[in-house]
């Protein structure tokens, strides 16, 4: 009997745009998302796009949000799942026949958990009462302990080049030769390219906003922390093929060129 599979399954780091709805204005949503890809078609042209309906007070029903659905196609991208919420949505997605994806949803709340006031301390003991001296015992050998190590960086040494993709898992990233177009970097920390960035590059993938991205030569189709992102057609011309370093302040992606 032949036990190979006709199709090998596996189950990898992708690159799918998250759309979080705010308003529930089918129209202006629309609207926005045909900008965007007539800005950077080559970026939001056909890209797979994932909607978020955790940002609303009251998931939307099923004729809206298959309106939604049909309009954001006529804009030129492709919905393809539902960010993982409530029952309702997971009753939503069914109703429309998409899938379920819960990654998104982790990164949203990670923030939300993280400016939550912390547990008020617990109430300190009473003190003991003073007891008579008494000779000290002597210490216990106390094996040493390593301090936990950071994770290493993952370091490229070759191109990436265009329809690859390179993520760095929990760590930084460091390429030491050129990103093409049409290939994409990600990393959960920050990024450090010290050739030509051409392709995407996307630092902080799991909502770390402190994460930065540094290029020597500076000509990104597009560049984004923690989800905020911006396209080639928006960095000012005097810093196309110089070297920069890219940051988020205040949810808005700032570029500056290094000294």
């Amino acid at each position: 009997m032949d036990f190979e599979q006709a199709g090998e399954l596996k189950i990898g780091q992708v690159g799918i745009a998250n759309l979080r709805i705010r308003t529930l204005d089918v129209e202006r949503l629309t609207r926005e998302m045909h900008d965007r890809v007539a800005r950077a078609p080559k970026l939001f042209g056909r890209a797979a796009v994932i909607l978020d309906f955790g940002g609303l007070s009251q998931i939307p029903d099923a004729a809206t949000a298959q309106a939604l659905l049909d309009g954001l196609r006529s804009a030129g991208v492709l919905p393809v799942a539902l960010a993982y919420g409530t029952t309702e949505t997971e009753r939503l997605s069914q109703q429309l026949g998409l899938p379920l994806l819960a990654k998104f949803r982790a990164q949203y709340e990670r923030a939300d958990l993280e400016a939550a006031a912390a547990p008020p301390p617990a109430p300190a003991p009473a003190p003991e009462p003073a007891r008579r001296p008494r000779a000290a015992a002597p210490a216990a050998a106390v094996p040493a302990t390593a301090a936990a190590a950071p994770a290493p960086g993952r370091m490229q040494t070759s191109n990436v080049r265009s329809g690859q993709q390179l993520y760095a898992e929990n760590c930084d990233l460091t390429v030491m030769a050129t990103v093409g177009a049409g290939a994409e970097v990600i990393a959960d920390g920050s990024i450090h390219i010290y050739g030509t960035l051409r392709g995407r590059a996307l630092a902080g993938a799991q909502g770390n906003t402190t994460a930065r991205i540094f290029c020597r030569d500076f000509h990104a189709e597009l560049v984004a922390i923690a989800g905020h992102y911006k396209v080639l057609d928006d960095v000012p011309d005097n810093l196309r093929g110089k070297a920069v370093q890219v940051w988020l302040e205040q949810d808005q992606i700032k570029i500056a060129a290094l000294d």
